[in-house]
């Protein structure tokens, strides 16, 4: 699942600044702007302080002059797991594939992971375009995709995640729909068609 809850046991420092607000208050704005939309390579993006279940007293440091309790609280984070599917919009589409918004993170579907059919990239419209299928892809579309690989580093920026829209049932969401209406037949491999042509000619000639 790619949103989990955590319980986290941590001491927070209160400053002087913040002596007015009451503990709860000062507490939970102080462990927003510690662990909000920070990355942790086991949790995952941490997306939001969602509770503060604990409050212990306060201990003062001489010459410090701030407050430190010791405090539990949850935290709600998104980490994505391989072979997860997501229903996301396409963000960009560059010249080696298109990104797909997938919660707080851009997620990369290759060139190669679009689709079957041969794909060109069209600069003019900033789409790509099958060659046999006519389909395109372009930013603002949605998509189905599923997660192949996730490297999860220190910062947001740093972290990637791989996908593919390759496998039945996944690609853009317009042509999952026109295949499951009949409308269109989804996209075969050159290998794929040379298979199916030498089955057709074996089963001729058991004929």
């Amino acid at each position: 699942m790619a949103y989990m809850l955590y319980t986290i046991n941590d001491v927070v420092r209160i400053p002087p600044s913040m002596f007015s607000l009451k503990p709860e208050e000062a507490v939970l704005q102080s462990l927003r702007e510690k662990y909000e939309r920070k990355m942790d390579k086991e949790l995952g993006i941490i997306l939001a302080v969602s509770d503060v279940r604990d409050v212990g007293p306060g201990k003062i440091i001489p010459g410090d002059g701030a407050s430190y309790h010791s405090v539990k609280f949850d935290v709600l984070c998104f980490m994505p797991d391989i072979n997860e599917v997501f229903d996301g919009e396409v963000s960009e589409v560059v010249e080696f594939g298109a990104f797909v918004r997938i919660g707080p993170l851009d997620g990369l579907v290759h060139l190669s992971q679009i689709t079957n059919d041969f794909l060109s990239f069209d600069r003019k419209s900033m789409a790509f375009v099958g060659r046999e299928s006519k389909k395109t892809l372009k930013k603002g579309d949605m998509v189905r995709a599923k997660v192949s690989t996730v490297s999860m580093k220190g910062s947001i920026p740093e972290s990637k995640i791989g996908m593919t829209m390759r496998p039945t049932g996944l690609g853009k969401l317009e042509w999952l729909d026109a295949e499951a209406k009949g409308e269109a037949k989804p996209a075969t491999s050159r290998r794929g068609e040379r298979k199916e042509k030498k089955e057709r000619q074996e089963k001729e000639k058991k004929k």
